[in-house]
C-alpha cells in the first residue's frame, strides 16, 4: 500500500525537563514504566524522555492527529541492538488499524539541546 502518514516533532530538552519538574505526575501520564526505567538508567536521561515525547507527538501527526489518542497507548521500546521501536495498543492501535497501518518506522535524535523524532506509518 505504501506510506500512510509521516510525522515529525521536536522538543527543547531544558524546557521539557522544567515541565517535568514543575508538574508532578507528568512523566507517569506520558510514559509507561518501561520508558521511564529505560530513561532513568541512561546517561542522557531526560533527553531520552524528550525524544520519546517527540516520538509520541510525531506518531499522532502520522495518524492525522485525531482527538482521543491516549499517551500511554504508544510506547517507545529499545531493541537489543538499541534501535527504537514503537509498540501501540488501545486508541492508537485502533486508529492505525482504521488507516491500514501495518508497520512503523521510527528515528530519534537529541543534540544541541533539542530532541527530535520522525515517525512513518506504512501500510
Amino acid at each position: 500500500m505504501g506510506i500512510i502518514g509521516v510525522g515529525i516533532d521536536v522538543a527543547e530538552i531544558e524546557r521539557f525537563a522544567a515541565a517535568l519538574e514543575r508538574t508532578p505526575g507528568m512523566a507517569e501520564r506520558l510514559f509507561g514504566e518501561g520508558e521511564r526505567r529505560l530513561a532513568s538508567g541512561e546517561e542522557r536521561g531526560v533527553a531520552s524522555l524528550a525524544a520519546r515525547f517527540a516520538a509520541k507527538e510525531a506518531l499522532a501527526k502520522a495518524l492525522g492527529a485525531p482527538a482521543g489518542l491516549k499517551w500511554l497507548d504508544a510506547e517507545v521500546v529499545a531493541e537489543e541492538s538499541g534501535q527504537p521501536r514503537l509498540v501501540v495498543r488501545g486508541t492508537v492501535a485502533a486508529r492505525a488499524a482504521e488507516l491500514g497501518v501495518r508497520h512503523w518506522h521510527l528515528s530519534l535524535s537529541h543534540d544541541a539541546g533539542v530532541a527530535s523524532a520522525v515517525v512513518i506509518a506504512e501500510g
